[in-house]
């Protein structure tokens, strides 16, 4: 029996830039018991299935927006926050950059009510976000300068 005072979930986020860099990948919660209506990243928990990160990074993106997409990751550095949930839990959310390289963007209606494109410069003005996004989107923004493109991973 695990020891609840250690007890956390792994919840992966993937800051999906355009092919361009312009803009970011925002999809609208619904249902969710924190942020419900607000615009977060795409990601999600890994599951006890999944045989690898990069495993649990694909299964996400692939029911939250869909197969067709295809998404390049950096899956050599993230930008780790912690996160008490309104049910007094604890989440550890790695944040992944990531670029979209084209296919079609199906989104899970089960959890989100609708997706955009915004571009970087308006992420600020944006509302209803998760405050963290702004930041995020920064840092992955500068991570960018100093990575080689042959390290990104298709999931």
């Amino acid at each position: 029996m695990s020891d609840p005072k250690y007890s956390f979930q792994y919840c992966q986020k993937i800051i999906v830039f355009s092919e361009d860099w312009s803009s970011v990948l925002l999809a609208k919660r619904q249902g969710e018991a924190d942020y419900d209506g607000a615009f977060s990243f795409i990601g999600g928990k890994m599951d006890t299935s999944d045989e690898s990160i990069l495993a649990g990074l694909a299964r996400e993106k692939n029911e939250e927006i869909g197969e067709s997409a295809k998404i390049h990751v950096y899956p050599k550095a993230t930008n780790n926050l912690f996160f008490r949930k309104k049910d007094g839990s604890s989440m550890i959310l790695p944040h992944y950059l990531a670029q979209f390289m084209g296919g079609k963007i199906t989104l899970n209606p089960e959890e989100y009510s609708e997706f955009r494109w915004v571009a970087v410069d308006d992420l600020p003005a944006l509302e209803p976000k998760i405050p963290n996004i702004p930041d995020m989107v920064a840092w992955g923004v500068a991570l960018k300068e100093f990575v080689n493109p042959k390290e990104f991973v298709e999931i």
